[in-house]
């Protein structure tokens, strides 16, 4: 997989989410396995800086280079690119150093999002750490397609819905600076009690209100802003309806719609898979967790997503 012309150019896909332990690494890298396995060469860069665990779900040992390297200025991006053993795959290995993604500077990050998109593949996946500083944010926000994994349980559900509201607030402060127009947003948020603001929503609402200038240039931006939510480990009818509240909430309090790619139910054996090192996708071709996962990937290849509906939710309380 080396670097060149392409008549196509590849797609990006970001995954993340603000809390760890949520199955980030498993759901990217199960995404990766089923794009291979319908004929796309795929490249999965581990970004968790520090707590490097992609090679692990791909049943592999740590590849003896990685994003340090790169870093570093010691390897291109390209140059570290392995191959991991499972067909039409490639992967670039995180670090499991104290290497912080805070720390990572301007220059750095720009070289790292410019040799990302001069890889020549078919699709990239980059999984991303734990948290919601600028740099993972930023790497989020260079996705065509931007992914977030959550748990049905309250603590991941508040860390995704802040990792979201950064990732739009960061996104808006881009758009605006772009055009010489950050110190307008900047303002309009400090001043935010003044201007009875209590939602992003009501930040873009008032922004729109300002100019035609502002208006046009945030409706222009923003409409191919797009959230896909993927909910893993669920247990019931009633946590696959989680999905369909989130969505509510992005559009009640963040002003847009999210997408419910799709859900995962919780499977032991994806853990012990895990813990045995090997990919659960090989593994487990024709389980439950198989079939959600190469459904929830075709929606987010087509831009489609499910609809849960009373039957549906019915149905699935009947086989979890």
């Amino acid at each position: 997989m080396n670097n060149g012309a392409q008549d196509k150019r590849c797609e990006i896909w970001a995954i993340g989410g603000g809390k760890g332990g949520t199955g980030k690494s498993f759901v990217t890298s199960s995404i990766g396995m089923h794009l291979a396995s319908k004929g796309h060469k795929v490249v999965l860069i581990d970004a968790d800086l520090g707590g490097a665990n992609l090679h692990t779900l791909l049943g592999v040992s740590k590849p003896r280079n990685s994003l340090t390297d790169f870093f570093e200025k010691k390897a291109s991006l390209n140059d570290i690119i392995v191959n991991c053993g499972i067909p039409d795959i490639g992967l670039v290995s995180g670090t499991l150093s104290s290497l912080d993604s805070e720390n990572i500077k301007y220059a750095q990050k720009l070289k790292l999002f410019r040799q990302i998109k001069a890889i020549d593949t078919d699709y990239i996946l980059i999984d991303l750490g734990a948290g919601s500083h600028n740099n993972t944010i930023d790497t989020f926000l260079l996705a065509d397609k931007m992914i977030v994994v959550t748990l049905p349980e309250i603590t991941a559900l508040e860390n995704m819905y802040h990792f979201i509201k950064n990732g739009f607030f960061r996104k808006l402060k881009i758009i605006l600076g772009a055009h010489g127009l950050k110190d307008v947003i900047q303002d309009v948020w400090k001043n935010r009690d003044a201007h009875g603001i209590k939602h992003l929503k009501d930040v873009v609402e008032h922004l729109m209100g300002t100019s035609v200038h502002i208006r046009d240039i945030i409706e222009d931006e923003l409409a191919s802003f797009r959230i896909h939510i993927v909910l893993n480990q669920v247990r019931s009818g009633r946590e696959i309806m989680i999905g369909a509240s989130v969505k509510s909430v992005c559009l009640k309090f963040l002003g847009f719609d999210a997408q419910y790619a799709g859900h995962i139910e919780y499977d032991d054996a994806v853990l012990r898979c895990i813990n045995k090192r090997l990919p659960f996708m090989l593994t487990h071709p024709f389980s439950h967790v198989a079939k959600e996962i190469s459904k929830l990937t075709e929606n987010l290849r087509d831009g489609r997503q499910i609809t849960v509906t009373a039957d549906k939710y019915a149905y699935a309380n009947r086989r979890l």
